[in-house]
């Protein structure tokens, strides 16, 4: 069985989804349950947990109506303004709904390096210790330096990294990404997920072997009881199908035993997610 924990789906609009640059224009077209359920059914997919490539509530009302919709879709990861005086209202809103399994804030789009570690952010974050919801961190790896200092903060809190923070795959670049990882993953209520690769990597030459480096130090930091298979599609289409993206998983999960895989590709999903 697999579960796949991280993937979008969007009607598309060329403001909203600014983000979606021209490299990216493949991408730029409507994305929802009808057309990932053929894939999922092709490639033997159990389920999902949609994430949110919006900044706003109608985002969470768009992907909790899916998901009432898909079965497939096994929850999802929605957003809420963390710095806002209604954050508690929100949270006490969302939290009746067993499918809203958390939130995250693309902070990768934020010029303030250390967003995540001002003062309205952090006493928002400090409202989820009351339930069971994760938070997932979408960073890029420079801002890594903060993320150590944010997880610190908050012991008690399930927190996810996105795209094993979003490393300079391309660039060749693994040293001081590899170090920050190592001491976050020292925080044992931290996992990864294992995705969003090729798309960090050379979206046109990009091999297995280019990426392997880069998944064996997640693996030596989190473990194989704090990592997670997800495919990022249908970003990730833009460097590849998803086809190619799981080959790259079930290739790492080679060097795995048989139980360390089943953690990986779906028993860390249902034990995170609450699935």
């Amino acid at each position: 069985m697999i579960i796949d924990t991280h993937q979008h789906f969007w009607q598309y609009n060329p403001v909203k989804h600014d983000w979606i640059d021209d490299e990216m224009a493949l991408i730029r077209r409507d994305f929802l349950p009808q057309d990932l359920k053929p894939i999922y059914k092709e490639h033997g997919i159990a389920g999902c947990i949609a994430v949110q490539a919006d900044h706003t509530l109608t985002e969470n009302t768009f992907l909790l109506n899916l998901a009432s919709e898909y079965d497939f879709i096994k929850g999802i990861i929605g957003w809420i303004d963390f710095k806002s005086d209604a954050v508690q209202a929100d949270i006490d809103y969302y939290s009746e709904m067993p499918l809203m399994k958390g939130y995250r804030h693309v902070v990768q789009g934020e010029t303030d390096n250390s967003f995540l570690l001002r003062k309205p952010f952090l006493n928002g974050i400090s409202k989820l210790k009351y339930t069971k919801a994760v938070y997932e961190i979408l960073v890029f790896s420079h801002q890594l330096p903060a993320v150590l200092e944010f997880v610190k903060l908050f012991p008690e809190q399930q927190f996810v990294i996105d795209h094993i923070a979003k490393p300079y795959i391309k660039e060749g670049y693994i040293d001081s990404w590899a170090l920050l990882m190592c001491a976050i993953a020292k925080h044992e209520n931290v996992s990864c997920k294992i995705s969003g690769m090729i798309t960090e990597a050379d979206y046109k030459t990009w091999k297995t072997k280019d990426l392997m480096p880069y998944i064996d130090v997640v693996l030596e930091a989190f473990g194989p009881q704090r990592i997670v298979y997800g495919s990022d599609w249908p970003v990730c289409l833009v460097a590849g199908s998803y086809a190619q993206v799981l080959n790259v998983a079930r290739e790492f999960s080679g060097q795995l035993s048989e139980e360390e895989s089943e953690l990986f590709f779906y028993k860390n999903a249902q034990r995170i997610y609450n699935i």
